[in-house]
């Protein structure tokens, strides 16, 4: 009788320190956690990376089969710079007009003065119409002000307006193709190198979707790019060949029309679309107070279909939980 108390007592002995154990293991592995999650955010202030797997989105919705048309998707959140959703985002794309973006911030970075007049010669038009390349509007021999090219490349997409800021930073297009690389080096864009500032269709013009959210998280901090950005609609002040001036629509939210997401609202962006790059969108959104930005591509359809893009757009943000 005493051996089977003695033994029911080592067993329970034994039983409360395995529990003693586990407990103390599931405490540090915590710990460890925490810990490990602080340092993560501490080293990872200034650059992109991808969360541990809980995120705050309905991922399995936001990509499920026939949800998303683009190819290729990435969604990030500036407060941190972490990647809360990738599809293919480290896939080489043409980037179309999206190659724009970095046309804009290089721009801004080489010009002194926004107000400086700049002559649009009729050498930079040549070509331009043949290759069916999206205009602003402006004409061979006027002359606009450096932040009215600037808005020309953004919001209309104006191919004239690319070349006219390249030729006049640069002397031209190909040398400013060269600080568009450059730039690129700098934020750490491994996966992309530009052959031209329009985004116009090149096989050894390329990105990735990941690339490219380095560069609009990094342009999104020029307080002038951000303004371009985030504007619907711009007026050009009269020139000689435009009397009343031009204004000029985002081509986004021309797009967008009377759609936009349920917690927030798409702030501003950047489309792109050729054959071969499909319909591609870069694009800012405020959701439950917080801001984001998506980038997408190789979205089937064109100018006259529905905008797959942007309908990309709305579902990824609306997938975001509070």
């Amino acid at each position: 009788m005493v051996q089977k108390i003695r033994r029911k007592k080592s067993v329970i002995c034994i039983l409360g320190k395995i529990l003693i154990t586990i407990a103390i293991a599931s405490l540090i592995y915590k710990s460890l956690i925490t810990l490990k999650l602080k340092i993560f955010e501490k080293k990872n202030n200034d650059s992109i990376v991808t969360v541990p797997p809980e995120t705050e989105l309905d991922i399995a919705g936001a990509l499920s089969s026939g949800k998303l048309y683009s190819s290729n998707a990435v969604l990030i959140r500036l407060k941190n710079n972490t990647v809360l959703m990738e599809k293919n985002s480290e896939d080489r794309i043409y980037p179309a007009s999206l190659t724009k973006i970095m046309t804009t911030l290089v721009a801004i970075e080489n010009l002194h003065d926004l107000d400086e007049k700049i002559k649009l010669t009729s050498s930079i038009f040549e070509g331009l119409y043949e290759e069916d390349a999206s205009m602003a509007g402006f004409l061979p021999g006027e002359e606009v002000r450096a932040i009215d090219l600037l808005y020309g490349v953004m919001l209309p997409s104006g191919a004239e307006s690319c070349i006219g800021l390249a030729d006049y930073i640069a002397g031209s297009e190909r040398n400013f193709v060269k600080l568009m690389n450059q730039k690129a080096e700098d934020l750490g864009m491994k996966d992309t190198h530009f052959e031209n500032c329009t985004g116009l269709h090149n096989e050894n013009h390329y990105t990735t979707v990941k690339d490219l959210a380095v560069l609009l998280t990094n342009a999104l901090k020029n307080d002038i790019f951000r303004e371009i950005f985030t504007t619907f609609r711009y007026f050009v002040p009269p020139t000689i060949q435009h009397p009343i001036g031009i204004t000029f629509y985002s081509t986004m939210y021309e797009g967008l029309g009377d759609r936009n997401i349920i917690a927030g609202e798409i702030l501003g962006g950047k489309t792109g679309y050729t054959d071969e790059a499909g319909l591609c969108l870069a694009s800012l959104a405020k959701v439950d107070g917080q801001e984001y930005i998506l980038i997408t591509a190789g979205a089937k359809g064109d100018h006259y279909s529905e905008q797959y893009n942007i309908t990309d757009a709305i579902t990824v943000y609306n997938s975001i939980r509070k």
